[in-house]
């Protein structure tokens, strides 16, 4: 690492793992009891692994985050951190926060919320973390004087990340209201702003990885950004089809529905003119896999699968089935799950004593279980979603007799989700493998150096 401050991001991306192990094992749970008998039935019922499984994926995807902004902008602005003091504090208060937040959910406290169920204390000490986080890094770039376009369009996407969380602080005793409120963080966040995050770190890393021409991959950031916005907030429409909102919005979800997935088109496109351009050079070609796959996943996830079942004629049958699940699955392993493990496998070799810069076995084992068993999972929510619809919306089966005819698509899902964590477990195993280490190296000090004039 160039900058002693960058070895902060470590204890994030620790403290990341080991919420990704968690959330798991409460995803593999919350997936056997659709095979039953629940012999938790009175102890963890499906509710209650669920909502655990859903938030420990936001937290543990936003701890990435931090960690991964925490390593990324004194590197672009060659500067120390402002102070890592604030990151430990922010790191400890957001750690406890979605400890008690877990305890609290497996007690029934909780808002109810879908993915906002944390109740308003923990809400509070997540905006108080987001504000440190927020003016650590804006101090951070304010005291280097360098502030690229990459930085430019992380720090747009964190904010607005941030301002964005202020409508679940409300609470609407109206349940139709309350619906369609939360639309304005969750699929701002995760089909927004969450992708201007992602795009920053795919930039990051393909000018690292790639030596690919700064100024031709930021041109491509402007491009993303302006998609996300012309049809990411409108697009969040297409959740308001069956909340009780007038006709009108159909029309408006469906169209700006079908132009979200040229963002991630987009995406696609500048990484493969950035491997183009440059080859395959860098030493660290497990950080390319985890970039390369980021980008092909989120395309299939997020792009296809989500354009396959959002429009209106089509949404008004899978609405709220396991072809949701299906999507949802897929488009958020491949967006941020992979972009956060990316990150982490560049950073690694740095932040680690002896650890290759090449990777490592059983590293390259994790990324390809990975992905086989996510590819996997996908197919069985796919084909059980399928399932679902015809028997359920068609047929007119009742829900528990529908679930009886696709059990089948849950023994493969479980042994899909299997090949997934073990490819997870090994990531995990492969990230504590090395110890720590908080010195920075002479001869990193000049590496992958970015000419002065290509910062704006």
């Amino acid at each position: 690492m160039r900058y002693k401050s960058q070895s902060v991001a470590y204890w994030y991306f620790a403290v990341a793992m080991v919420l990704f192990g968690l959330q798991l094992v409460f995803g593999l749970l919350s997936a056997t009891k659709y095979l039953g008998p629940d012999p938790l039935l009175n102890i963890l019922p499906f509710d209650v692994t669920k909502v655990i499984h859903t938030n420990l994926l936001i937290v543990w995807v936003l701890t990435g985050f931090m960690g991964a902004t925490y390593w990324m902008v004194p590197d672009e602005s060659r500067t120390e951190l402002h102070s890592t003091k604030l990151a430990y504090i922010q790191l400890v208060l957001w750690t406890l926060m979605g400890v008690t937040a877990v305890i609290g959910y497996l007690f029934g406290y909780g808002t109810g919320n879908k993915l906002l169920e944390q109740p308003l204390p923990h809400k509070i000490v997540i905006v108080i973390c987001m504000l440190i986080f927020l003016y650590n890094i804006g101090m951070t770039i304010k005291k280097s004087g360098r502030f690229t376009t990459t930085e430019g369009v992380l720090l747009l996407g964190l904010v607005s990340s941030a301002v964005l969380f202020f409508p679940a602080l409300l609470h609407y005793e109206n349940y139709t209201v309350s619906i369609f409120y939360r639309w304005w963080t969750i699929h701002l966040w995760v089909e927004g702003v969450w992708m201007m995050i992602m795009g920053a770190f795919l930039a990051y890393l393909l000018i690292r990885l790639s030596g690919a021409d700064r100024e031709v991959l930021e041109k491509w950031l402007y491009v993303i950004v302006g998609l996300v916005f012309i049809a990411g907030i409108l697009g969040t429409a297409h959740h308001y089809y069956w909340v009780g909102v007038p006709y009108y919005w159909l029309p408006i979800g469906g169209f700006f529905s079908a132009l979200e997935p040229l963002a991630i088109v987009g995406m696609a496109m500048y990484a493969y003119s950035a491997i183009r351009r440059s080859g395959l050079a860098h030493p660290n070609s497990l950080a390319l896999h985890w970039t390369l796959g980021s980008t092909i996943f989120t395309l299939f996830g997020a792009g296809l699968l989500g354009l396959a079942h959002t429009w209106p004629s089509i949404n008004k049958w899978t609405h709220g089935t396991l072809i949701t699940a299906m999507h949802g699955h897929a488009a958020f392993y491949g967006a941020y799950a992979m972009i956060v493990l990316a990150m982490i496998t560049y950073a690694l070799p740095s932040l680690t004593n002896k650890r290759p810069e090449q990777g490592t076995t059983i590293g390259y084992w994790a990324f390809w279980l990975q992905l086989a068993g996510m590819f996997g999972m996908t197919l069985s929510f796919a084909t059980a979603g399928i399932g679902q619809v015809y028997l359920e919306r068609i047929m007119g089966m009742g829900y528990l007799d529908a679930q009886l005819k696709i059990q089948i698509h849950f023994v493969m899902l479980i042994s899909t989700a299997s090949i997934f964590a073990t490819g997870v477990g090994l990531f995990i195993y492969d990230f504590f493998s090395y110890r720590p280490r908080f010195e920075t190296l002479d001869n990193e000090l000049t590496e992958h150096v970015v000419p002065a004039d290509r910062a704006v």
